[in-house]
């Protein structure tokens, strides 16, 4: 029983990171392009090093606040790490 349970879950697709809705999208690009913000990889490459072990589920992107949340998770619990999209600073994390 064990291993038909294993079986099946192996042939679940593995889920990749989420993806910003199309109007955050174009909300960071914009904000981009006006030089207001530093680009998604660039805030990636600085943050995911952090947090090993955590399995990356994607990020939202505020253009109010202009704010990065990235999107965590590790052992069944959600982290989301909130980053200034200006600086790259990481403001905080919640659980």
């Amino acid at each position: 029983m064990a291993s038909a349970l294993a079986m099946s879950l192996a042939a679940l697709p593995v889920a990749a990171p989420a993806q910003q809705r199309p109007d955050e999208q174009n909300e960071a690009r914009r904000d981009l392009r006006a030089g207001n913000v530093r680009s998604l990889r660039d805030i990636e490459r600085r943050v995911l090093p952090t947090k090993p072990g955590m399995q990356y589920l994607g990020p939202e992107y505020d253009p109010s606040a202009m704010v990065y949340r990235l999107k965590f998770i590790r052992d069944g619990r959600v982290v989301f790490v909130d980053v200034d999209a200006r600086t790259g600073q990481v403001m905080g994390e919640s659980r």
